[in-house]
C-alpha cells in the first residue's frame, strides 16, 4: 500500500530549520524535567503522594459544589474530574494535614452528610505516601535512563556507533518533547504518562531503524556521490512505508483518545502526540545527525589518505 508515490524531498537540507524548532522544544522539555524534580509541575499522586477516590453517584453532581464542599471541610487543593460514563467523580488529594489513611474516609463522610439524597458507591480508592512517591519517581528516572542506554548499545551493535548517537538523540528529543507538551498544557505527570513515553520511545526506535537500514544499504552500494543525496534518497525511498505505519498507529491512538474514556484520556493524548513527534524525529533529527557524523568520518579518512599519499 502506497499513499505517496516517488518523491525527491530535500529532508537533510531542512536541518537548520528543524534543529532550531527542536532546540526550543528540548529547552521546554528540560525546564519541565527541572520542575518535575522540584515537584513544581502537575504531579500525579503516584509521584507526590496522596489519595485517589472514585465515587459513583446515583444522580449528577456539580463539580463546583463538590470542590467548595471539600474546601470547607479542610480538604483543599483537591483535583476533581467528572467521568462522563455515569455520574462518576474522581477525586485526587495531595498530602494534607489530615492523616493520609483517613482522607478517603473523610471524603466519603463529607458527601454522605452534605448530599444524603444522592447516594454513591466507592468504586476505587488508593493512597500513596510521600516516601513511596519519591521512590517511584527515582525508579521511573532509572527506567528511562536504562532504556536510553539499551537503545545506544543495540543500535551501535546493529549498525554503527554513529547511528547509535543519532538514535539516542532522536529518542531523547521525543521524550523531552512529550514532557514539554504536558508541562505547557499543565497535564498531570503520572505513571500512565511515563508508560506512554516509554511506548513512544520504542515506537520511535522502530521507525528510526527502518530508515537507518535503508541508509546503510545505500551507503554500502555507493549509489550517489554526496552524503546528503544518499541520505535524502534513502529517506524518500521509505517515506511511503513510514507514513502508512505512522498513520495506522496514529488512527488507533486517536480512537483511544476519542472513545477510550476520561481515565485514559491523557494517556491517549500522549500516544497521539508521541506518534507525530517520533515520525518527525526519525526523519528530521536522527538522519541529519548521522549524515553529519558520517560526512565528518569520510572527510577525516580522506584527509588521512591524502597525508599518507604525500
Amino acid at each position: 500500500m502506497q499513499l505517496i508515490g516517488k518523491t525527491s524531498i530535500d529532508f537533510i537540507g531542512m536541518r537548520r530549520v528543524t534543529f532550531a524548532i527542536s532546540s526550543l522544544i528540548v529547552i521546554l522539555g528540560i525546564i519541565g524535567i527541572v520542575q518535575i524534580a522540584r515537584n513544581a509541575a502537575n504531579m500525579g499522586i503516584e509521584f507526590s503522594g496522596g489519595t485517589s477516590v472514585q465515587l459513583n453517584f446515583t444522580q449528577p453532581i456539580s463539580l463546583e459544589k463538590a470542590r467548595i464542599l471539600l474546601t470547607n471541610n479542610n480538604i483543599k487543593e483537591a483535583s476533581l474530574q467528572e467521568i462522563k460514563e455515569g455520574n462518576k467523580l474522581l477525586i485526587k488529594v495531595g498530602n494534607t494535614s489530615l492523616n493520609s489513611g483517613k482522607v478517603s474516609d473523610t471524603i466519603k463522610e463529607v458527601f454522605k452528610k452534605e448530599f444524603p439524597e444522592n447516594a454513591f458507591v466507592e468504586e476505587s480508592s488508593s493512597e500513596i505516601g510521600p516516601s513511596i512517591g519519591n521512590k517511584l519517581k527515582k525508579d521511573t528516572l532509572k527506567a528511562v535512563g536504562i532504556s536510553m542506554i539499551g537503545i545506544v548499545i543495540y543500535i551501535a551493535w546493529r549498525f554503527d556507533f554513529r547511528f547509535g548517537v543519532g538514535a539516542i538523540v532522536a529518542t531523547l528529543h521525543d521524550v523531552l518533547a512529550m514532557i514539554a507538551l504536558f508541562y505547557v498544557m499543565d497535564k498531570e505527570i503520572n505513571l500512565l504518562f511515563i508508560t506512554a513515553v516509554l511506548t513512544i520511545a520504542g515506537y520511535s526506535l522502530t521507525d528510526t531503524v527502518v530508515i537507518f537500514d535503508r541508509i546503510r544499504e545505500n551507503l554500502n552500494k555507493n549509489l550517489i556521490e554526496t552524503m546528503e543525496n544518499t541520505f535524502n534518497y534513502s529517506i524518500n525511498e521509505v517515506l511511503s512505508r513510514t507514513v502508512v505505519t505512522s498513520l495506522t498507529t496514529f488512527l488507533a491512538a486517536v480512537s483511544l483518545f476519542l472513545f477510550g474514556g476520561e481515565v485514559i484520556h491523557d494517556f491517549a493524548l500522549a500516544l497521539v502526540s508521541g506518534v507525530v513527534i517520533a515520525t518527525y524525529s526519525s526523519i528530521f533529527i536522527a538522519s541529519p545527525i548521522v549524515a553529519k557524523l558520517e560526512n565528518s568520518k569520510r572527510n577525516s579518512e580522506k584527509n588521512v589518505s591524502i597525508l599518507e599519499t604525500s
